[in-house]
């Protein structure tokens, strides 16, 4: 992937706010430790690193904002939702003014990369609207009660990741239709493909997965250890 340059001003959306229940944790999934500290950290910091990251705003459990923002003082850090969309018109509520590009990732994905981060904010600078996602590499099968019902042509078939990248107001209008009719959505880009809005898709990095297991958790902890030896940064 090339990093186009120069990358527009942006502003991040850190949704940490899931409880996590099938990592089995006695934390919300954000907060297990991964690599000696809390996971949502590994993702804040990188966005945090980016020069043209005017604002990093994370989304939080309501009873644990105090101590996110003790951790990340620098941040802009508020209450999540009942659901994923709840906490993400949240974080977009307190976007900056002046702010023209939102970049909304899932703080149970640490390892984005810079050049992930800057490739979709460009493109959705571009298009209005972007998305990391990976090729699906399996067969696909569609099940129905317990048994396989069809096989789907993997070809144009993609895994969603994030960041997921909006100009401010499109994706505010979007969540702001959402709430109007009553949509429930598991991703950002669903309310824009609800509206007829054409999402660019940048493929992503394979290591930028999303830590859902208990299996997820021990390849990424695999994974920090692997990057640290010496000259080896990245597997």
């Amino acid at each position: 992937m090339t990093t186009p340059a120069p990358a527009p001003d942006f502003a991040a959306v850190l949704v940490m706010a899931g409880s996590g229940t099938r990592l089995g944790a006695d934390v919300p999934k954000a907060f297990v430790r991964l690599g000696g500290k809390a996971m949502w950290r590994h993702a804040a910091a990188t966005f945090a690193s980016i020069e043209t990251c005017r604002a990093v705003v994370l989304v939080a459990p309501s009873d644990r904002v105090d101590e996110v923002r003790q951790s990340m003082p620098s941040a802009r850090v508020v209450a999540g939702g009942t659901r994923r969309q709840d906490s993400v018109r949240n974080g977009l509520a307190a976007v900056p003014e002046g702010v023209g590009i939102v970049a909304i990732h899932d703080a149970a994905r640490p390892f984005v990369t810079r050049e992930t981060i800057l490739a979709v904010v460009f493109q959705s600078y571009t298009t209005g609207a972007a998305a990391s996602a990976a090729p699906v590499r399996d067969t696909i099968k569609r099940v129905n009660a317990g048994v396989i019902a069809d096989t789907l042509d993997r070809s144009d078939l993609w895994q969603a990741q994030t960041p997921q990248c909006f100009r401010l107001d499109v994706i505010r209008s979007a969540h702001a239709a959402a709430e109007a009719h009553g949509w429930d959505v598991t991703d950002d880009c669903a309310l824009l493909e609800r509206l007829g809005h054409a999402v660019a898709v940048v493929r992503g990095d394979a290591w930028n997965f999303k830590i859902t297991e208990p299996d997820d958790l021990s390849a990424a902890e695999a994974f920090l250890a692997h990057r640290r030896e010496p000259g080896k940064e990245r597997p």
